[in-house]
């Protein structure tokens, strides 16, 4: 098993997601952060029905625990969707893994 992770969770707008990901790419909490554009997700919550634009983010990071707890406090939402998975290095790039490793160094904050 690796240290390496890539967090999901999803986000109201194009400028949360952004400002989000400057905070964590500023403090090496990530290595990287994909922002893709903003797709329905339709789900229920507290017992009703919703159907809402959201933008999907999907970050590297080898400081999950940390990454994760930063992305609750920056966001908008009562519960947000953040989900983590291990990166397997059986078929991961050794080198991309290592860049991850090397931005996400928490020595160099």
């Amino acid at each position: 098993m690796s240290d390496v992770s890539l967090i999901y969770t999803t986000w109201p707008d194009a400028g949360s997601a952004r400002a989000a990901a400057d905070a964590l790419l500023r403090d090496k909490l990530i290595a990287c952060a994909n922002l893709l554009p903003a797709g329905t997700s339709m789900y229920r919550w507290k017992g009703k029905m919703q159907a809402e634009e959201e933008w999907v983010m999907i970050l590297k990071t080898a400081r999950a625990a940390a990454c994760c707890a930063r992305v609750k406090l920056l966001h908008p939402y009562e519960e947000p969707a953040i989900l983590e998975w291990l990166v397997e290095p059986e078929g991961s790039s050794a080198g991309f893994l290592e860049w991850v490793r090397s931005e996400t160094d928490a020595r160099g904050v």
